[in-house]
């Protein structure tokens, strides 16, 4: 999950197009999506609940989604109950059922920040293949990690996007992909998972520039698998 600082250096400039952020990131988003996004993630919940009152489902669901999951939360919970239950009806099933799976977790925890995957792909997949999806999943939400699984849905590692963007088309996945991932588990408090994050890059070495970019990588899980991801 990007930190907000992050996210809105990929939200310029004031045009819909395809992004690629400086984590390698890929976002497609609107305008006038844009231009309120830089508003709410200034404002405490009830301010951001009053902004985006006037706005339909479909607008709220997007902005829910660009934010940090623990945020997401917070303003969901401030919503009406009537206005919220149509909110969650409005998001995919998905979405809203990670959503409410992250509320079981105590707040300040990794579960809070948890995403449900979407660019998921098997090995034998090929970089132009995997391209041409996440263009598709580009437009609705932001793409950092392609999780490569095997017929059982297991975790067999992670491909960065840049990665990708160096790749020939017609290269595998499992030729790119970063094998055996570090990962969090859900129930392991922010400072914990901050710790464990250092500990992990002492040992292997700082893969990404920042402490809040070394967080994306690691999927949540008592097994490695991509249930959910940061």
């Amino acid at each position: 999950m990007l930190p907000a600082h992050a996210r809105l250096a990929t939200l310029a400039p004031m045009s819909k197009r395809t992004t690629e952020t400086a984590s390698g990131a890929v976002l497609e988003i609107e305008p006038e999506l844009r231009e309120l996004f830089t508003k709410v993630v200034e404002r405490d919940p009830r301010e951001a609940v009053k902004m985006l009152e006037p706005y339909p489902d479909e607008f709220v669901v997007k902005m829910l989604e660009l934010l940090n999951p623990a945020a997401t939360l917070k303003i969901l919970q401030r919503f009406a109950p009537f206005r919220r239950e149509t909110i969650l009806a409005t998001a995919s099933t998905e979405t809203t059922q990670q959503w409410m799976r992250n509320q079981t977790y105590p707040e300040r925890t990794v579960g809070r920040l948890i995403q449900p995957p979407l660019a998921v792909f098997r090995p034998t997949t090929t970089v132009g293949q995997a391209t041409e999806q996440i263009r598709r999943l580009a437009k609705k939400t932001i793409i950092t990690y392609a999780f490569v699984t095997d017929e059982e849905d297991k975790l067999l590692g992670v491909v960065v996007m840049r990665d990708m963007l160096l790749a020939q088309r017609e290269q595998r996945l499992d030729e790119i992909m970063l094998p055996d991932p570090f990962y969090l588990t859900p129930d392991m408090s922010l400072p914990q998972a901050m710790r464990a994050v250092l500990v992990h890059n002492d040992v292997n070495g700082p893969r990404i520039e920042s402490l809040f970019e070394t967080v994306l990588p690691y999927l949540a899980g008592a097994a490695p698998t991509p249930a959910f991801h940061f």
